[in-house]
């Protein structure tokens, strides 16, 4: 966070992200701490919106301490909405189960938490379960290069269970203990300024965003600057959707009204008038577009007659839409690629059909969204796929396998056996009776040969009668010996090798 003068300062409630592997609890710590269960409304219990909350800690005293928490998902595919929550917060907690330890996304938390340089506390969740192991957990934890206080280290940890609370309590303490360990503070006097970590388009009211003010205060009749969006401040909706008159650091709020959908991520600044507020867009517009766009490096290479399939992506809300694209960036093939040619957040409607249209390839992609009547009429009339999910990696499954489907087939020639020349016969007329032993595979009759001299192919062949033991034969297998007659244009001679083959589709 901005260092302030010291003038004005106020403490200042902590903003705490709450990450860690899948299923390790974040969600359910978060439900038993605000008392209300989302985990159910999430598809496939995993979290996939970065939700923000506040909640009243009360401390020994009587008094109650605000925290503002952030609900980070868990998937792979969110790690930049992961990485964006830590970047926000003062605070992480870190939640590693009792039972699997550390996890491949649990390192990839602790990097983004090292990366905003902020503190740190270990969850050891899942301590009511059977298989639950504290200290192996903590063993766990020091060879991930995680030391926890008493084991070798200063990282504080509380050991906790989500499910049934044990523990939560001296969480929080450790959380506010930590807190004023940072010295957190702001200014209420000052105009607001922090951070957007989401925003969607709601069809009756126009484009939301979810804020956390990180210092100041945010009144209305102020103006509201996020990158290249703006927005008068109407209304301020608090984390439950209630209207407040003001708001200031720490708190997670909602404003609706903005005049393009404001980056996930972005910071976003208010504004005294509309005047200063519309030369701060200004300003970043340009300095924006001096920057340009960084092109995606792919790793493996593409072919020149490669077929491109144009996909529209349209989601509920901006910050799953940026996970997407980043996993569909992930599949690479070499004959198909795919073109991302439009993205949005909201119902998939009439507009995007039409677009998809202009490609019979196209596809559709839909996430938490609707699709409108009019677009699935398009649609079918122009053979245009349109798909909706409500878990990403159903989405990324679907997508490899329709990217398989869709892949041109080229033909390609499998060797199938090869014969060692040991003997030459009679030739006459393109056609040569040899001797030979087969050294790999089958041999058999009527197969397609390259005839191989020294490593390096001289010509090719057929091979139109086949004998063993001097009987005719069909197949002459590995390590037996055999005669042949070859129609070829070339002359072969013993020591080549004769490499037998099929063509077929890859």
């Amino acid at each position: 966070m901005a260092k302030l003068s010291p003038q004005n300062f106020l403490p200042r409630p902590p903003i705490v992200v709450i990450m860690g592997h899948i299923d390790h609890g974040k969600s359910s710590l978060l439900d038993y701490i605000r008392k209300s269960n989302v985990v159910a409304g999430e598809a496939g219990g995993i979290t996939q919106h970065l939700s923000a909350y506040e909640v009243n800690h009360p401390v020994k005293e009587g008094v109650a301490n605000r925290i503002t928490f952030l609900d980070t998902p868990g998937h792979q595919a969110f790690s930049k909405m992961r990485s964006r929550g830590a970047g926000v917060a003062d605070i992480a907690i870190l939640v590693v189960s009792a039972e699997d330890g550390v996890k491949e996304q649990t390192k990839e938390a602790l990097k983004a938490i090292k990366e905003a340089g902020i503190p740190y506390i270990v969850a050891i969740n899942k301590i009511d379960k059977p298989n639950a192991n504290i200290e192996r957990t903590k063993q766990n934890l020091a060879e991930n290069e995680i030391y926890l206080e008493g084991f070798g280290g200063d990282v504080p940890f509380v050991p906790i269970s989500a499910k049934v609370g044990t523990g939560v309590s001296d969480l929080l303490d450790m959380l506010l203990l930590v807190a004023e360990m940072e010295n957190l503070t702001g200014d209420t006097t000052v105009l607001a300024r922090g951070v957007v970590v989401e925003s969607h388009v709601v069809p009756s009211r126009g484009i939301s965003a979810t804020l956390i003010i990180t210092n100041g205060t945010l009144k209305k009749g102020t103006f509201i600057v996020a990158e290249e969006s703006l927005t008068p401040v109407r209304v301020i909706e608090n984390f439950l959707g209630k209207q407040v008159p003001e708001a200031t650091f720490s708190s997670p709020i909602q404003i609706t009204g903005f005049d393009s959908l404001p980056p996930v991520g972005a910071s976003f600044r208010a504004y005294a008038t509309k005047k200063e507020a519309e030369a701060a867009q200004a300003t970043l517009r340009e300095s924006r577009a001096k920057k340009g766009v960084q092109d995606i490096v792919r790793t493996v290479p593409l072919a020149d007659d490669a077929l491109i399939i144009p996909v529209i992506i349209k989601t509920d809300v901006a910050g799953t839409l940026e996970a997407i694209e980043k996993e569909l960036g992930k599949i690479e093939r070499e004959r198909i690629a795919i073109k991302v040619i439009a993205k949005g957040v909201g119902t998939i409607g009439e507009n995007d059909a039409k677009l998809a249209s202009g490609s019979e390839s196209a596809i559709i992609l839909g996430f938490h969204t609707k699709v409108d009547r009019n677009a699935v009429d398009i649609a079918e009339r122009f053979g245009v796929t349109i798909k909706t999910f409500d878990i990403i990696y159903e989405l990324t499954d679907w997508m490899n396998k329709e990217l398989d489907l869709r892949t041109p087939k080229v033909l390609g020639e499998e060797i199938v056996g090869s014969l060692k020349v040991l003997k030459t016969f009679s030739a006459m007329k393109h056609k040569q009776v040899i001797g030979g032993k087969v050294v790999s595979g089958t041999l058999e009759l009527n197969a397609q040969v390259k005839i191989m001299r020294r490593e390096t192919e001289i010509g090719r062949g057929k091979v139109i009668e086949l004998q063993a033991q001097k009987l005719a034969t069909k197949k002459v297998e590995e390590g037996n010996e055999c005669g042949l007659m070859v129609e070829s244009k070339i002359e072969i001679a013993a020591g080549d090798i004769l490499e037998a083959f099929v063509m077929n589709e890859k």
